[in-house]
């Protein structure tokens, strides 16, 4: 359900997006319609969150000119993935169910070579939602988000 004004004031992604200053990790992208976050709580660097600027709950809402931007944009994404994490695809998964996350989002998780079989497809998951003492600091997220911004930026 889209709300009045595009933002729903419970919403963590609304309120990040609106938000006057983010640190790089939070707008690795940020267009009109889309921003890039790198993912929080998960021990996979680059694994990244591509997140509508407007609260929407279902794919159908997407406006015609966010569906647009949408595909370059994770092209895109993946090919600096690839550049800056060394990784040999990506994983891109909509699911938008867990509780407080049901803002659209498209979860962008690079695949690394050397990836252990028992963390492959979907099961990649187990990687995200971690502990803190297991999860990729703030410094290191601003790092990789500064170093996928400057990427996108060569394209």
């Amino acid at each position: 359900m889209t709300h009045q004004g595009g933002a729903a004031p419970d919403c963590l992604p609304c309120r990040n997006t609106a938000a006057p200053k983010l640190p790089i990790r939070e707008r690795i992208v940020q267009t009109a319609n889309w921003r890039v976050a790198h993912a929080f709580n998960t021990g996979l660097p680059g694994w990244l969150v591509v997140v509508p600027t407007v609260h929407i709950t279902s794919l159908t809402e997407l406006s015609d000119m966010a569906a647009a931007e949408l595909g370059p944009t994770l092209r895109d994404l993946s090919a600096a993935l690839h550049e800056v994490v060394g990784c040999v695809k990506t994983y891109v998964v909509l699911l938008a169910e867990a509780e407080g996350f049901n803002h659209v989002h498209f979860h962008v998780i690079p695949r690394m070579a050397d990836q252990p079989e028992e963390l492959r497809g979907p099961r990649i998951f187990q990687m995200l939602g971690l502990s803190a003492e297991l999860s990729i600091g703030e410094a290191e997220m601003d790092r990789l988000g500064q170093a996928i911004h400057d990427q996108l930026a060569l394209r």
